[in-house]
């Protein structure tokens, strides 16, 4: 992702957070991710980790309206088992598609450029929460108006996570 994208990105991200009445301060970073795909627009996540230590895990995240995070899990490694998350949503919609009945067909989303296997759907308004387990295959998209997401969890390994769609990678690189 071109350096001037991932400003843009991060700006942005900043206003979704004021909209949503949440203070990120100007020293704390906002991360954007491409997932390597370099189309942040469509495939990518916004997000500010307030701590991340051997326990717990608290981040804000921003969707732009249908961003998608991609399909994935949260495997851990070692003896340590993958990350239990709390979803709740702060702004905006977001659509939620984890292990369960469901068919692509049926879900209000929109289906991302990347594989998708799961359609379960929640649909997350302010106020709502929903956890997810270790090893949970996932997905999630904001709605039209773009979403606000507070997740709170055990020790995030971002690194461990497995997505569905082989071409994902979580390190985002930024080219000037």
């Amino acid at each position: 992702m071109k350096l001037e994208k991932y400003n843009e990105m991060e700006k942005k991200a900043r206003e979704f957070f004021q909209k949503a009445n949440i203070i990120v301060r100007e020293d704390e970073p906002v991360e954007v991710s491409d997932f390597g795909l370099n189309r942040v627009d469509e495939i990518g996540l916004q997000l500010c980790v307030y701590i991340n230590t051997e326990r717990v895990c608290a981040k804000e995240m921003v969707l732009f309206p249908y961003q998608t995070c991609p399909e994935h899990k949260h495997v851990g490694s070692g003896d340590q088992a993958g990350k239990e998350e709390t979803f709740r949503c702060r702004y905006g919609e977001v659509y939620l598609y984890v292990e369960g009945e469901g068919e692509a067909e049926k879900i209000n989303g929109k289906l991302p450029p990347t594989d998708t296997t799961v359609y379960h759907e929640v649909i997350l308004r302010p106020g709502e929460q929903y956890t997810i387990m270790p090893g949970t295959l996932h997905w999630f998209q904001a709605g039209a108006e773009g979403a606000v997401v507070s997740e709170f969890s055990t020790k995030s390994t971002d690194e461990t996570d497995v997505f569905t769609d082989g071409e994902i990678v979580r390190q985002t690189k930024i080219e000037d």
